[in-house]
């Protein structure tokens, strides 16, 4: 050691301190060449130190005021640790970090980290519990390439960043195993950068679990502990067929769905209780929780995520979150989770300028920021970033068994000039607006992610973009399925004219069916749209009480008709009245009104009609699932059409009257004679409304209209849809084909 080296070690800015602490062997003074073995600890905290090594005890000496000890051994030892005695003149021991010396990570794992193809970075990187040479403790890894010390800094070092220097290994990857250190330990990482004198306390982009904010460490945290209940759940999942299934998804923020007598957030467990039973008895199949990776600023409501590993700690610990997923399963709801690749937060402690460099961002702004929501976009080119978001895709599916990936802001990530003016953005290597390294990420990340049998992802993507949830053979982006924003539009701008002036906009409930089938859609009623001024769905529609309730229920009956899977955020499913506000929770008072209990037994009644009826689910995505009867009677603001399940014979009739004049003996096409029940009236008094309808069934005569060899005449209740099912039982499938007997040669 040189006086400059420990200087270093003792001023925390050593860049090698394996090179200098541990044992190490030296020669002997003198005309003595004996080897010996010197062992060296930096103990800043201990006012007396003793080495007990094979079987005794040595006293250290202090060599340098600031608490560099060293000690001499005839023989390596093959263990040892250290007496400390402190200035409060409590004895404690400790092993020596620096004794460990072997490498943690292997080449490999560098290797595919730095070429972007180590998928599951989170089990090199991080914070891991393991046992060395029988000893417990916890191993630590990260990547800080333009770093000159990376620290591992807890209170299991009083937060010194001088005490537990890292090791460099190739790639700019740092690593140490830290005996001693237990689950729940809080963390961060001491980075300083060979630029412009830049320190900082980082948490751990791998952490898996953070502190409740606004405490802001990461936790050391086991996630093996916890034991699933689930395989029934995930073996079924894995033979669904999800695109030909019923999906009506629940959209929840967990912290305001439900408060506690005293108004605080339920916990993970509290609302594994409650929120899957809930689901399930109005009859969702899925769970969307926004965002619940660990969130520093509560009003972005997750979107602006530090710990890209981490369940939010507000809820509870990691293994509660597992126990939350567990009974969703058990109650037989899919649980899928909004996913933020697209850009994070500008906090000091989380991925901005990690190391002292735009390490995960761009370093222009014109690549690397979102003007409009202050936060810093991934770079998606960089290997290492790749690594980073790809891995934290698979850990979500597999580690905690999410059923799918909402991926939030994919318009924002696939065009380079998305919310920009001239000249503040650079176009790509050919001159386009296209972000070349986002789509091939997100391709290559959907590819990854669909080896995991039964997961989903889907696209919340606004633009004309080709091809979203088109598969990466045939050129497009791979999602599952993408969110019909367009529909969206259209039928809430329909929706909140007056019924009177709604004959001038029929296009906008006819047109979506224009593209319905261009990509495998989700219609989303969600929180963008119950925010911000823009009101809850009910406080949406015109007219008085009663009509507000019509309105309401004959747009989410037409929504249920309409090809496409469903999502509803919490609270429109019993009427809501104000906009929801994060800090408060569902407005669940109204239920004392009769009119709201009213509403939500409609919701439920049409979840069940929906996952009742395969004409309704099984042919989403292509044409041959969907007949308009007709589109034509603008006048009255009425259309009507079929929808067919795999069997043709298999088929409900929809006809729906948006204004609140009635009509008797309008006539529709049907698609054959005979007699329809009338299996849904969205007006009948159960659910609220006047009680006008069919009296259970129309019979369908063999005159023609609308094209069509048969009609019936129906009665159209106000702001109203009914649902006709022919009567007749389905035919018998065909016989299947006998088997060609197979002939062993």
């Amino acid at each position: 050691m040189t006086d400059h080296e420990i200087e270093a070690i003792t001023g925390g800015y050593h860049g090698d301190p394996f090179r200098i602490l541990g044992p190490h062997a030296v020669t002997g003074n003198g005309k003595s060449k004996t080897t010996q073995w010197e062992i060296r600890a930096f103990l800043p905290q201990a006012k007396r130190v003793e080495l007990v090594a094979n079987g005794k005890q040595v006293a250290m000496d202090r060599i340098h005021l600031a608490g560099l000890f060293t000690a001499r051994l005839a023989s390596e030892p093959s263990s040892y640790k250290f007496r400390i005695t402190d200035y409060t003149d409590k004895v404690s021991e400790l092993d020596d970090p620096y004794r460990f010396q072997d490498l943690l990570l292997s080449d490999f794992d560098l290797h595919i980290f730095g070429e972007g193809t180590n998928y599951e970075a989170y089990r090199s990187f991080g914070a891991h519990v393991m046992t060395i040479n029988g000893i417990t403790g916890t191993r630590f890894a990260v990547w800080a390439p333009n770093a000159i010390v990376v620290s591992v800094v807890g209170s299991f070092n009083d937060w010194d960043l001088r005490r537990h220097p890292m090791r460099a290994r190739t790639g700019g990857i740092w690593e140490i195993f830290i005996p001693g250190v237990q689950p729940e330990a809080p963390y961060k990482y001491g980075v300083k950068s060979r630029f412009r004198g830049y320190s900082q306390m980082k948490c751990d982009p791998y952490g898996f679990g953070m502190e409740v904010p606004p405490k802001s460490a990461s936790l050391v945290n086991t996630l093996e502990t916890y034991t699933w209940n689930d395989q029934k759940w995930m073996d079924e999942r894995a033979k669904t067929k999800l695109l030909e299934s019923p999906i009506s998804v629940y959209e929840v923020h967990l912290g305001s769905w439900l408060k506690g007598e005293l108004h605080q957030p339920l916990n993970y467990r509290q609302l594994g209780s409650k929120l899957p039973a809930y689901a399930k008895e109005m009859g969702y199949t899925h769970i969307e929780l926004m965002p619940i990776a660990e969130h520093p600023y509560a009003p972005s409501w997750g979107y602006q995520v530090i710990g890209y590993f981490a369940p939010t700690a507000r809820y509870g610990s990691p293994q509660d979150f597992m126990y939350f997923v567990d009974c969703c399963h058990e109650a037989g709801i899919g649980v899928i989770m909004d996913w933020v690749p697209a850009h994070f937060p500008k906090d000091a402690h989380g991925l901005a300028y990690f190391d002292g460099t735009a390490l995960y961002e761009h370093e222009d702004p014109r690549l690397g920021q979102h003007r409009d929501w202050g936060t810093l976009i991934f770079n998606y080119g960089r290997n290492e970033v790749r690594s980073f978001l790809m891995s934290n895709a698979m850990f979500w599916v597999k580690e905690y068994h999410i059923d799918g990936l909402r991926v939030d802001a994919v318009a924002s990530m696939l065009y380079l000039d998305y919310s920009r003016k001239p000249g503040e953005w650079v176009p790509n290597m050919f001159g386009g607006n296209e972000n070349l390294e986002a789509i091939d990420f997100l391709r290559k990340t959907n590819e990854l992610v669909h080896t995991v049998p039964g997961v989903v992802t889907v696209a919340e993507e606004s633009t004309a973009f080709s091809g979203v949830s088109r598969p990466t053979y045939l050129n497009g982006l791979g999602f599952t399925m993408k969110w019909n924003m367009g529909w969206m539009h259209d039928m809430l701008l329909y929706f909140s004219k007056d019924p009177v002036y709604r004959k001038y906009h029929q296009n906008d409930i006819t047109f979506s069916m224009v593209y319905a089938f261009t990509e495998n859609f989700v219609l989303p009623i969600s929180h963008d749209e119950v925010v911000y001024g823009k009101r809850a769905l009910l406080s949406k529609m015109p007219g008085d009480e009663w009509q507000r309730f019509a309105n309401c229920r004959a747009f989410l009956s037409y929504m249920y008709g309409h090809p496409g899977k469903k999502l509803l955020f919490m609270g429109a499913e019993i009427g809501q009245t104000a906009e929801w506000n994060y800090e408060g929770e569902v407005e669940w008072w109204l239920l004392d009104h009769e009119i709201h209990r009213r509403f939500q037994a409609f919701c439920a009644a049409l979840n069940q009609l929906y996952r009742s009826e395969p004409s309704l689910y099984e042919i989403d995505f292509q044409g041959w699932g969907f007949e308009w009867i007709d589109f034509h009677d603008s006048q009255n603001s009425i259309v009507s059409f079929i929808r067919r399940a795999k069997r043709r014979e298999d088929y409900l009739v929809f006809a729906c009257n948006f204004t609140p004049t009635p009509h008797l003996g309008y006539r529709i096409g049907m698609p054959e004679a005979g007699v329809h029940r009338e299996i849904f009236n969205s007006d009948a008094e159960m659910f609220g409304g006047s009680n006008m309808g069919n009296g259970g069934y129309v019979n369908a005569e063999t005159t023609p209209s609308h094209g069509r060899p048969a009609s019936a005449r129906l009665v159209l209740p106000p702001l109203g849809v009914v649902v006709f099912k022919p009567a007749r039982p389905l035919p018998p499938l065909p016989a299947a084909a006998p088997e060609t007997p197979k002939v062993e040669i």
